[in-house]
């Protein structure tokens, strides 16, 4: 689902080849069982591998689980370096969300680390739990930054952010039991709600009246 890897003859290529393909077969291992009915021998499996060739190069389950959950975020991040970010906020999610729609074992992996996550289970509570806090405490820092103590929208800046949160989540949850609607309709959702959560709707009315 990553695509294929470009072919490698020696030294770091083949090392990163050999690391994505078992990345691969982990991640859909995961989104198929979760985390904890999942196993070494599994991604070995499908991978192609024995055992000691996944542990080779992965020490541990959690460290696969880590990986391909820090993989699927520099993902997310390289979809948006293209163009500026922070300019228009409805848009940066919503194109986001657009982004997870197109690699659903990934939004999948996640769903599932959230729910053994409710459930108390390690690694994933405190993989999701501080990764929460994380990025409540960074949109928190980043609307101050912009909006000041207080929203356009009347919210303040932690409200929002876990309001912000909040939606992401709840979105992907809709668009994973219900992907069946128009591909746009879920960016849709989070670029005409944030618009309104944020309070950049009154900003381009206003700017509209002053014009």
């Amino acid at each position: 689902m990553w695509g294929p890897c470009p072919p490698a003859e020696v030294g770091h290529d083949v090392v990163s080849a050999r690391r994505q393909e078992i990345l691969e077969a982990a991640l859909e291992v995961f989104a198929e069982r979760g985390f904890k009915n999942a196993s070494i021998d599994a991604v070995a499996e499908r991978a192609g591998l024995t055992r000691q060739g996944v542990l080779h190069y992965f020490p541990s389950k959690k460290r696969l689980l880590l990986e391909i959950l820090n993989f699927r975020e520099q993902l997310a991040r390289a979809n948006l370096s293209d163009r500026p970010t922070g300019v228009d906020w409805p848009a940066d999610f919503a194109d986001a969300v657009a982004f997870e729609q197109g690699h659903p074992s990934f939004a999948t992996v996640h769903s599932v680390v959230v729910a053994e996550a409710v459930t108390g289970r390690e690694p994933a509570r405190s993989y999701v739990r501080d990764r929460c806090r994380s990025l409540q405490d960074h949109l928190t820092i980043r609307l101050v930054e912009r909006y000041g103590e207080r929203l356009p929208s009347g919210l303040s800046a932690p409200t929002a952010a876990a309001a912000v949160l909040a939606l992401i989540e709840g979105v992907h949850q809709l668009w994973l039991v219900d992907p069946e609607p128009e591909a746009e309709r879920y960016p849709r959702i989070m670029r005409e709600t944030l618009s309104v959560l944020l309070g950049t709707d009154r900003d381009r009315d206003e700017d509209a009246t002053a014009g």
